[in-house]
């Protein structure tokens, strides 16, 4: 091959995505090609059940395999893949958003192993208010953790432990149980719990800590919080629980939660928001003005 040859067909080359681009847009696309399909199977369980005024749709794993097969389409390998991103992440289809009634928004909830069921809420999920005042806190984090924290909830989960946020939050004394605990509830099915602490207060009373974190574009969600509570009940009888919930907003701020829930309504009962930052950012004058506050 000439030189002019050879070097053309390296421009050509250079001009092509690399490979690692090409995987991550496939796997954006079989991503949203996925969601697309558990959208049109939950649409059609939904659909072929409902009426105005009803406000709640029980079904099971055998229905999602037989809507998929109606459909036309490839069964699901994990029928509970079909459900998971819409309990905890993502907006439900317009197909079922739209019979919603006004004020309220349907949501997925587990009411047994391989059951569900659509259920209204008046509030699913819980957003920071942005006009509250940020609270500075001294960064306590290990540099170290901070390198190589795996992914946002980890890292704000690790933020929270280092920093005895639980503490501050609450005034009491509390201890990091177990994170990610994966476990069964009777009459709802697996759950996962982010982390929960154990505490006590001054008085000698003991309580139990749920934590629910989210990092990024994922929201405090009212399925999770009525999970959380329900384990800690059964699991806990004799300790007060108190529902956590942790998110990480703009410029470095985390929300604090604590949450109660009412027939999957999500209640803020206290809601803080801290600032970690180094010891030399707050000022003689920051702490004069919170002691004039007292």
């Amino acid at each position: 091959m000439s030189k002019g040859k050879d070097k053309e067909a390296k421009l050509l080359d250079s001009k092509k995505p690399s490979r690692r681009v090409k995987h991550s847009v496939d796997k954006k696309e079989n991503a949203e090609k996925k969601e697309g399909t558990y959208a049109q199977i939950l649409s059609k369980i939904f659909l072929d059940k409902f009426k105005p005024g009803i406000e709640t749709i029980e079904f099971t794993r055998d229905e999602i395999l037989s809507a998929a097969t109606a459909l036309g389409l490839k069964q699901p390998k994990n029928a509970g893949d079909v459900v998971y991103s819409y309990r905890y992440r993502s907006d439900m289809p317009e197909a079922i958003s739209k019979n919603a009634s006004e004020g309220k928004a349907w949501i997925i909830i587990g009411i047994g192993d391989s059951q569900y069921a659509f259920k209204l809420s008046h509030t699913p999920f819980v957003e920071p208010n942005r006009a509250l005042q940020r609270i500075k806190i001294p960064d306590n984090t290990p540099e170290i953790i901070e390198r190589y924290r795996l992914s946002d909830e980890q890292g704000l989960l690790s933020k929270v432990r280092y920093n005895r946020l639980i503490d501050i939050f609450l005034g009491i004394t509390a201890f990091s149980l177990q994170n990610h605990l994966r476990t069964k509830v009777e009459g709802i099915g697996q759950i996962e719990i982010d982390e929960i602490y154990v505490g006590v207060n001054k008085r000698g009373q003991h309580f139990v800590i749920p934590v629910q974190a989210k990092g990024g574009k994922d929201r405090i969600g009212v399925v999770q919080l009525s999970q959380d509570i329900a384990y800690c009940q059964k699991q806990f009888p004799n300790l007060i629980c108190v529902p956590i919930a942790v998110q990480f907003m703009d410029d470095n701020g985390i929300a604090m939660f604590h949450l109660d829930c009412e027939d999957f309504n999500a209640r803020i009962v206290e809601e803080k928001h801290y600032e970690l930052v180094p010891s030399n950012q707050i000022t003689d004058d920051y702490v004069k003005k919170l002691k004039d506050t007292v």
